[in-house]
């Protein structure tokens, strides 16, 4: 690490350099990166959940996460749910499903997903 890099650390703000781990953190092969999505096409993404919340959609109670990489956000949603065992903020997750957009955000519905280890 150089006195330039150092430099940049000190004077950066703090999400930035957040974004810039989580990018560093959740490339994987075989995963799209988030700003990348094609909506309504099969993707894999990778990243870190950001939030939980439990919303009512149709009258049905669905779990609602939202993940982040670092280049941008996704919002992934599972009907019928009001917890999945595993997902809690913070955690690692890579999650495959079809994209579309709702409301201006990309949003997956029920996908199937995969908890990355604890670090």
């Amino acid at each position: 690490m150089g006195l330039r890099d150092l430099k940049k650390r000190w004077t950066a703000d703090t999400e930035d350099l957040h974004k810039e781990s989580l990018q560093k953190k959740f490339t994987q092969p075989g995963a799209t990166k988030m700003c990348d999505v094609e909506l309504r096409q099969p993707v894999k993404i990778a990243g870190e959940i950001k939030r939980i919340r439990t919303v009512p959609r149709s009258g049905v109670p669905a779990l609602e996460i939202v993940v982040s990489d670092g280049t941008a956000d996704a919002t992934v949603v599972f009907t019928g749910r009001r917890a999945v065992g595993g997902l809690e903020h913070g955690r690692g997750v890579v999650v495959e499903g079809v994209a579309h957009d709702e409301r201006g955000k990309c949003v997956i519905l029920n996908p199937a997903y995969t908890l990355l280890p604890k670090v």
